[in-house]
């Protein structure tokens, strides 16, 4: 297959999706409020942090925005696989195309590569959750840094972008 054959199949999980049927952001949406809810909150009750509801009607909004944010980050990341160009005549080319790009876009799995890709994509996207966390999202609370430090942790741990793994080819 040449480069110039990738169709928009080759594109990442799940920005394609939401791009190509809007109505998903009708349940992407709350669900990932809801999952950044029940972080926040479990993780307080675990660290037996007072006025819970407050606290956590107090961050989550942010919580929420942040954390597409860095999923969008990732997602930059992840599809930067696609931007970075081999002419595909070359040696380097098709392997650059065959366990990267391809891999990574299609099914991370083909490849060792493309799975070391799709991991340091969402380091990089849970480093971003924990630092948007814990630098923007929490200060307003009232807690001591070593508590903001393990909620952003915990954040950054439970809702890392785990979809990125999951191959575009089973869609298709």
């Amino acid at each position: 297959m040449k480069k110039n054959d990738v169709k928009l199949y080759n594109l990442i999980f799940p920005i394609w999706l939401l791009w190509l049927i809007p109505i998903t952001w009708i349940v992407v949406l709350p669900a990932n409020f809801v999952v950044d809810l029940m972080v926040v909150v479990l993780t307080m009750k675990y660290l037996r942090i007072q006025n819970i509801k407050k606290n956590a009607k107090t961050v989550i909004f942010r919580v929420w925005i942040f954390g597409f944010v860095a999923d969008f980050i990732g997602t930059a990341a992840m599809f930067m696989a696609n931007l970075i160009d081999f002419n595909y005549e070359t040696q380097l080319g098709r392997w650059w195309y065959n366990n990267i790009t391809n891999a990574v876009s299609y099914n991370p799995f083909e490849s060792v590569y493309a799975v070391l890709w799709v991991t340091m994509c969402v380091i990089i996207t849970a480093f971003f959750i924990f630092l948007f966390n814990y630098k923007f999202c929490l200060k307003k609370l009232d807690l001591d840094d070593s508590q903001k430090k393990k909620i952003a942790l915990s954040l950054a741990v439970f809702t890392a972008p785990y979809l990125f793994y999951v191959p575009t080819s089973w869609f298709f």
